[in-house]
């Protein structure tokens, strides 16, 4: 059993309430936690247009996963996907070691902009 790490984007029927996109994404996290993976974040976009419509709806909600998985996980979550009517849309890629040096390096450079951020108003109030 090969661990791998993956990243899956999830396009949502928009028109869903909060919390049931919510209860949606959680769904997801569990399928992936109970089947052998480890969940390492969640990006969620929120509502965005789409580029063009998609069974007549014009925006959508928007969620990325990464996660550590066995690759037989793939083929269980992609069949959910395919079950759940609210997903419109789902891509799953295998991420390779440049793509999660990538996601390292962004992922520090906000945390240093964040950082900065509070600095300067600390700064600033003074």
């Amino acid at each position: 059993m090969r661990i791998r790490t993956y990243e899956s984007v999830v396009v949502l029927n928009a028109a869903l309430e909060d919390d049931q996109i919510e209860s949606i994404l959680k769904r997801i996290e569990e399928i992936i936690t109970s089947n052998g993976g480890e969940v390492l974040d969640i990006d969620k976009w929120g509502r965005k247009r789409l580029a063009y419509p998609i069974q007549k709806a014009k925006s959508g909600y928007y969620a990325i996963f990464r996660f550590k998985a066995p690759t037989e996980l793939i083929k269980e979550l992609e069949r959910n996907y395919r079950l759940d009517e609210n997903i419109i849309r789902f891509l799953t890629i295998l991420l390779d070691k440049f793509a999660l040096e990538a996601i390292a390096k962004k992922k520090e450079s906000a945390e240093n902009e964040n950082s900065g951020d509070s600095e300067t108003n600390n700064e600033s109030k003074e």
